[in-house]
Formats: C-alpha cells, sequence, structure tokens
C-alpha cells in the first residue's frame, strides 16, 4: 500500500468509520457487564470474544486475569493498555439512566466504565483490527492489553505482565481518557497510615487515661498546614495531602479510645519521593508534640478474579515523559496526520498504569485516549462514538509512526 501521509491517514480514518456500528455495539456490550476490581472475569470473556471476531494472531489470560491480544511478529515491541476494571455505581438513585444499559443518545454512550475506561478498549481492538484489514504491518509487534484490578491498585497488573508474563515493551500507549488529547505524565501517589496508642479508661473520669483520638487531633491540624506548604512543578502542579478516613479502637462508648488511625492520600509531584513524603509526615507529627504514632505505606494484597494474590506496596510514583522524547514526538506525528492540527500536551489529574511502566519500569509511556475523565467516576459516564472512531484510527497508525520515526 502507498503511504503518504494525507493518503493513508485519510484511508485509516475512513476504515474506522466503516466500523462504527461495530465499536458501538462492543462498546454498550461491555457496558453491560458489571465489572470492578477483582471481578472482572466476564469483561475478559467478552473482550476475547471480540479479539478472536476481528482476528488477533495470539490471545492470551494470564495467571492474574489480565488479557493480552498479539499482531505482528516485529522488532518494535509496542503496547496499549486499557483497564476494564470499574469503580462501583454508587447510588443508583442518583442516576438519570441505567448505568448497565450502554444508552446511546445523540452519538454519546452512557454508563459506567464508559469514560474509565472501557471505551479505550473498545477503540484499540478496532484499531488492530485496522492494521490488519490495511496490512499496515512494519518491523513491529503489537501487544493489545486489557488489564486488570487498576482501580485497586494501579500498576500492579503491568507489575505481573513485565515481570511474570516476561513482556516488556519498547513503550506503552496508555488509553485512559484524555478528550483525544495526548498526555506525558501525571503526579504519582501514595497510600499511608497513621496511628496513635493512648491509654483507655472509663469515660467518666477521662483524666486517668490518654485519648487517642485527641492525639489524633493535633495531628491532623499539622498535616493540613503540611498540605499548603508541598512542593510544586510547573508541569504537574502541586503536591497534595487529604485525611480521607479516620476511625478508633475503644473498648465501649463510655470509654476513652486507645487507638485511632487515619488514611492519607498523599499526592507526588515531581521531585518528591516516598522517602520524602514519609519524613515529611513524621515531621507533622513531631511538631504537633505526639510520640506514640506510627506511620505505614500500606500494601496491596487482595486476590485477582482468578484468585491469585500477588502483594505490592502502596507506593505509584510521579512520572513525566519529557517533551521532546521520540515517543513524544511519534504520538504528535500520528496526531497531526489522523486531525490535521497540533494537539494539546497535557497531563492526568488522576493516576494510571504508568505508574509501573514509566514511574517503576522506567518505559517511555505516552497516553492518548477516547472520553473526557471529567466523567470518570461520575454519574454522567460517557463516551461520544465520534471518540471511538478517532481513537481508534490514531491507535492504527501510532505503530506505524513509531516505527518510521525510531529506526
Amino acid at each position: 500500500m502507498m503511504r503518504e501521509k494525507n493518503n493513508l491517514s485519510k484511508i485509516i480514518i475512513e476504515e474506522a468509520k466503516k466500523n462504527k456500528e461495530n465499536l458501538i455495539k462492543f462498546m454498550r456490550d461491555l457496558i453491560a457487564i458489571p465489572g470492578e476490581s477483582c471481578q472482572e472475569k466476564e469483561v475478559i470473556l467478552r473482550i476475547k470474544e471480540e479479539m478472536e471476531k476481528v482476528g488477533f494472531d495470539k490471545i492470551i489470560i494470564d495467571k492474574m486475569g489480565n488479557i493480552i491480544g498479539k499482531i505482528g511478529k516485529g522488532k518494535k515491541i509496542i503496547a496499549m493498555d486499557a483497564h476494564i476494571d470499574t469503580v462501583g455505581i454508587g447510588s443508583k438513585s442518583e442516576w438519570k439512566f441505567d448505568p448497565y444499559k450502554g444508552k446511546i443518545e445523540k452519538d454519546i454512550i452512557y454508563g459506567r466504565g464508559a469514560s474509565d475506561q472501557r471505551a479505550g478498549m473498545v477503540s484499540m481492538v478496532y484499531g488492530a483490527k485496522i492494521i490488519k484489514d490495511l496490512n499496515l504491518f512494519d518491523d513491529f509487534t503489537l501487544y493489545i492489553v486489557g488489564s486488570v484490578q487498576e482501580e485497586d491498585c494501579d500498576g500492579l497488573c503491568w507489575q505481573y505482565i513485565i515481570k511474570e508474563d516476561k513482556i516488556k515493551p519498547d513503550c506503552v500507549v496508555i488509553t485512559e481518557p484524555t478528550n483525544l488529547n495526548i498526555y506525558r505524565g501525571h503526579r504519582g501517589r501514595m497510600e499511608i497510615s497513621v496511628t496513635t496508642k493512648g491509654i483507655s479508661c472509663h469515660g467518666s473520669a477521662p483524666e486517668r487515661g490518654k485519648n487517642a483520638i485527641y492525639m489524633m487531633t493535633k495531628i491532623i491540624a499539622e498535616l493540613e498546614r503540611l498540605n499548603e506548604k508541598l512542593r510544586t512543578d510547573k508541569f504537574l502542579g502541586k503536591g497534595t495531602l487529604a485525611v480521607t478516613y479516620i476511625d478508633c479502637k475503644t473498648p465501649s462508648l463510655c470509654a476513652v479510645p486507645n487507638e485511632c488511625y487515619i488514611h492519607i492520600d498523599r499526592r507526588l509531584t515531581k521531585g518528591e519521593t516516598k522517602e520524602t513524603a514519609i519524613r515529611e509526615i513524621k515531621g507533622a507529627i513531631k511538631r504537633a508534640g505526639i510520640k506514640e504514632a506510627e506511620v505505614n505505606v500500606l500494601k496491596y494484597e487482595k486476590p485477582s478474579y482468578k484468585g491469585l494474590i500477588y502483594p505490592t506496596e502502596k507506593y505509584y510514583p510521579t512520572w513525566v515523559l519529557e517533551e521532546n522524547h521520540p515517543l513524544c514526538k511519534s504520538a504528535v506525528e500520528t496526531y497531526n496526520e489522523i486531525f490535521k492540527k497540533e494537539p494539546k500536551i497535557d497531563k492526568w489529574t488522576f493516576s494510571t498504569n504508568g505508574v509501573a511502566t514509566m514511574g517503576i519500569f522506567k518505559i517511555p509511556t505516552i497516553g492518548f485516549g477516547p472520553a473526557n475523565e471529567i466523567y470518570a467516576h461520575t454519574v454522567n459516564d460517557q463516551v461520544p462514538v465520534e471518540h471511538l472512531i478517532k481513537a481508534a484510527a490514531f491507535y492504527a497508525l501510532f505503530p506505524v509512526k513509531y516505527v518510521e520515526l525510531n529506526k
């Protein structure tokens, strides 16, 4: 096939449009299957069915439960990732439509997981189909990954894929929602606990004990002040700290609590690390005048839907791909040819599997996905059909451009 820029991109877009009804059906089918973290089995099986339908060269479901479809056999190893688990729906009464029906209205598809992030999965599968149908193969092998447990523990799936499945790509495209923009990083995060230990006594004589809640309130006040002083980065923005949960242990409601626990959501900007974050929290505890407090980075040890437990620390490193990196240039070149304009280059507000691919393993990672992240985890979860089509075209052209620009 002739590969002049205008001709090839136009042919790919037309091919993507031909698959409109297939994209819609696949999207609605996925929305109709509930699949929160650790409960993704039926979603994975539906994806497998679609991969078989479009003719992937190889399809595996690994021992964790991730589905990995492969096409091509070239030297450049490219991976595209969509986590296919979702958060829950919360109170169904808050939804104006059935979150599991895949309502379509004015070419917008609604339902849980539409934006975050089964739309990416749908467009990836059909991007691969376009590559096969148009014979766009070059010196690349493309892995299309539907990953599990991301909402519970972002990056865990890719720790498993790289360490246990022994797949280590040259680059990764994260298909979380970017509103069809190019994203090149985001803040990292940590989940941290602080526990105070007091002395219980009867509530009628509190002076006989040491109230663990009172101890914790002093720490919380210092943590609130600490949040205002955290580091800022020009691109990623400010690091943040939020106390998101509090609990206590007490022998009775008539007794002084002997233990209090808080959960901290810590977002890490560029230059902040696990070590600096812990040191800052310990400093806040010291300023509060509390000696009996423990600080811990939490661990994730839930079994996948296949029963596999793959423990990891809840530290998810910050990552940023430099704007002049060859991968970023490849994404920009692909965007230019598909959209005939310059892209907006930005970052996610939330965290993605990039914390593992680039944050831990230093594999160059970029983001491009259908849907707008403002709808993620909301009762207005949605994706425009046009986004599914355009994203499929982008995913079909990207491997070709990446090989051309990275020989």
